[in-house]
């Protein structure tokens, strides 16, 4: 399906959902100040704040926001139907047992570092009267709600929490081929994710860094805007690689174009995969794309291995983000002709080139409690 068929459908979808909330009767909340369509929403309303205010730093899109939505990917795509017909369990998807059994999953070699944000999280689970499975997947959709530009994403509750460990091995990798985590994402969503979606869905990784890939660095961002729901992702995984932000020679890890940033190796050769690269390069500059793809593969992605009939959508409790900021463009001393091109379709878009000296990009600061 093109994106502008896409884009049809779910202007369609929107504006029908639109016109069935007007028309719906709103309950009154316990808390006195809020109205919901459906009364199992109201409990998420004080979840919300409570997070903003004492996770996100009062609505920041920080390494917290970043982690909690990288935490709701680790959680979601640790399912394997292959599995299960074998006669082996295969996970149990969206379920929290990330978190429900995190002294076995965070230890999976995938999940190092998500420890910080599971155990930073533990106390709200604890306070508010959630599923752990319904709140790993809420706290990724509020985190990504403070990046300027991102989409409102989905939320759901009611769904059923782990009570078992999921298995080993279901999470893809950095070093992992195309090949690899096309079929790995094609397993867990039942053919759904195939390489077109599974580009949808690493447009995650423009308000992402990496704590552990380079033992010697953390907190290195995958693009120069970090905090911004953007498409410069797109744009600077493209670009010739000449340097490493850190030591160099790490499994998974690729050469960048820009000074404290970091590449991933899988990033790479999916930009550069022939099924791929001219998805890839679709998204440069086109923000739309990089909102309702995403919006539309998380939804899906936030539900795997649970029953949407015995879910209620909660989707309106989601602050809307802020508008995106600035547009594409090549950071400092960057031209088109440090481009790879990739798609053999399409020529790489002209971009305007950031003025001033050649851009060096900050690392994130890791995931703390906020003071």
């Amino acid at each position: 399906m093109s994106f502008k068929a896409l884009l049809s459908i779910l202007s369609v979808v929107a504006a029908l959902q639109g016109a069935h909330a007007a028309l719906t009767r709103r309950v009154a909340c316990p808390d006195g100040k809020n109205t919901a369509t459906n009364a199992a929403c109201c409990q998420l309303f004080a979840v919300r704040d409570d997070l903003q205010e004492n996770l996100f730093h009062g609505g920041l899109c920080t390494a917290e926001a970043h982690e909690s939505l990288r935490l709701t990917f680790h959680d979601a795509i640790a399912i394997s139907p292959a599995l299960e017909a074998q006669g082996q369990f295969g996970g149990g998807g969206a379920d929290g047992s990330i978190a429900i059994f995190s002294d076995i999953e965070t230890n999976f070699h995938p999940n190092i570092g998500l420890d910080e944000i599971v155990e930073l999280q533990k106390p709200f689970i604890a306070r508010h009267n959630l599923s752990v499975a319904d709140f790993i997947q809420f706290a990724g959709a509020i985190g990504v709600s403070n990046c300027a530009g991102a989409p409102q994403l989905a939320a759901f509750v009611g769904r059923k929490d782990a009570t078992q460990p999921a298995p080993d091995g279901l999470v893809p990798e950095p070093f992992h081929t195309p090949d690899q985590i096309f079929d790995r994402l094609a397993d867990a969503s039942s053919g759904e994710f195939d390489p077109i979606l599974t580009v949808w869905l690493l447009t995650a990784h423009t308000v992402a860094a990496a704590n552990d890939v380079d033992p010697t660095r953390s907190g290195l961002p995958f693009d120069s805007t970090p905090e911004l729901w953007d498409t410069q992702f797109f744009v600077e995984t493209q670009l010739r690689g000449t340097l490493f932000p850190g030591s160099g020679g790490n499994q998974g890890e690729v050469e960048s174009a820009i000074q404290g940033e970091i590449r991933l190796q899988s990033d790479h050769t999916i930009a550069r995969d022939s099924r791929t690269a001219c998805e890839w390069q679709s998204f440069v500059g086109n923000q739309t794309k990089a909102q309702q793809m995403f919006q539309f593969v998380f939804h899906d992605l936030s539900i795997l291995g649970q029953d949407i009939n015995t879910l209620v959508d909660c989707t309106e409790v989601v602050p809307i983000p802020a508008p995106p900021v600035g547009s594409a463009h090549f950071p400092a001393g960057i031209t088109n002709a440090d481009v790879e091109q990739a798609c053999a379709d399409t020529p790489f878009p002209t971009l305007p080139t950031t003025p001033g000296p050649a851009t060096s990009v900050a690392a994130v600061p890791k995931p703390s409690v906020p003071a």
